[in-house]
């Protein structure tokens, strides 16, 4: 009986640190195999310096797109995919498609 409550414990303890991990740590164990070209492309640099919010940067929760120089710089290693920069860009300025085949995020079922 003693083991018994001993593992639900241990559970419990590993599921209250899951539940309280910031969004950098469970992202960190997102693996990617890494194509060579971006699936991920600005239009036009300039449509992105007339922007004044730059939702691409403060929604991405993989924190791909970054201005540099009065620039975006898009680490597309990055992308989880999900499609938030093309749903919030305002201009429509960002090219987003899946990656080619076999490239990406490599998901884990079960």
């Amino acid at each position: 009986m003693k083991s018994e409550t001993g593992a639900a414990d241990a559970l419990n303890r590993v599921k209250s640190r899951e539940a309280n991990a910031g969004l950098a740590d469970k992202l960190y164990k997102v693996k990617y195999k890494t194509d060579e070209e971006s699936h991920l492309k600005i239009k036009d640099q300039e449509v992105c310096r007339r922007c004044e919010d730059k939702p691409c940067i403060a929604r991405c929760p993989a924190e791909v797109y970054e201005l540099e120089h009065d620039e975006i710089l898009v680490a597309f290693e990055n992308c989880l995919e999900c499609g938030v920069c093309k749903i919030v860009c305002p201009y429509d300025n960002i090219d987003w498609v899946y990656p080619r085949g076999g490239y990406g995020v490599v998901w884990k079922f079960g």
